[in-house]
């Protein structure tokens, strides 16, 4: 099946998946990637089906979410392998233009330093890149390229694009425990990204089982370094650390509407005594959150910080 959803995103909303590309095709080989390790890795882009037949499914699916009354966002190219490996992408976009949704790519931005693939990427309306690490070793670690990909040419490719496209632009770093969630990497990673400027910096922590056991959530007090260094040099940071969907959520109800905002923002204890206050509730709410392991409790420079505890599924 090439469409799939529609599914709740944090990012998009309802978000009608597009798997243009078949199982584990990919210029990497991510440690934490919850789809297991690539079958076979490539950079040379080509055809995998049909414009047309993604087209037609993409289609379909739309017509019958309509006729159940299901909400589309977005159509979301994010497949199980790279999307840019696909050589039709750009017409596959201008093509589903046609159904009147906006149109996502979720890329690993691998062969970003590509004209090409960035003229393509500059016909979605969303665009999220990868940028786990800007340091050579971190990379090859956490994302185990294809041999031939070079990590300067594909920053100067994210810089580029990120000048040209008149779209929105974000940014996800996987942050993964004792490799790439250190305050020296955390603090380059923001300084790369100041430059691009993306709308939003997303961070996020394994929450599937990873290709490999060692690929492991950092703790929340790193989190929390995290989201604090973003914060300070980026116009927005937030965390990618719960389930998809669960933000959405919002029925008034104190415990999921606390858990909804901790898994983007850390708060502070502060702030959380006045969301409680505004609420008309007491902090024994939070206590069970505690007890429960829905909610993590970490000190960090001075000031103790209430976040969504990351699950695994």
């Amino acid at each position: 099946m090439i469409a799939f959803g529609p599914v709740p995103s944090r990012r998009l909303g309802r978000s009608l998946g597009i798997n243009n590309i078949p199982a584990k095709i990919c210029t990497y080989s991510c440690a934490y990637c919850q789809v297991g390790r690539t079958l076979q890795m490539q950079v040379q882009r080509r055809s995998f089906y049909s414009p047309q037949d993604i087209c037609d499914e993409v289609r379909q699916m739309v017509k019958s979410s309509s006729d159940q009354a299901l909400p589309i966002d977005y159509l979301s190219f994010v497949p199980d392998g790279e999307p840019t490996l696909d050589i039709n992408l750009g017409r596959e976009i201008d093509m589903l233009r046609s159904l009147g949704k906006k149109i996502a790519v979720i890329t690993n931005a691998s062969l970003i330093w590509d004209e090409t693939v960035r003229e393509d990427l500059a016909r979605a309306d969303f665009i999220s890149v990868k940028v786990d690490a800007v340091d050579e070793p971190l990379w090859r670690r956490v994302d185990r390229p294809h041999r031939a990909l070079e990590l300067e040419a594909i920053l100067q490719g994210i810089l580029d694009f990120s000048r040209e496209f008149k779209g929105v632009l974000v940014s996800e770093s996987m942050l993964l425990a004792g490799i790439n969630d250190s305050e020296k990497s955390l603090e380059a990673i923001a300084e790369f990204l100041a430059k691009v400027d993306p709308a939003v910096a997303y961070i996020s922590v394994p929450t599937r089982p990873p290709a490999e056991k060692w690929a492991a959530s950092p703790s929340e007090e790193s989190i929390v370094r995290a989201y604090q260094i973003y914060s300070s040099r980026l116009r927005r940071a937030e965390l990618l650390v719960g389930y998809e969907g669960d933000s959405f959520q919002s029925v008034g109800e104190v415990e999921s509407d606390l858990l909804a905002i901790a898994a983007v923002h850390p708060m502070r204890e502060a702030a959380v005594e006045r969301f409680l206050q505004q609420a008309d509730s007491s902090w024994d709410v939070v206590e069970k959150l505690l007890d429960q392991g829905k909610l993590a409790k970490t000190e960090y420079q001075g000031n103790y910080f209430y976040l969504r505890r990351p699950k695994a599924e």
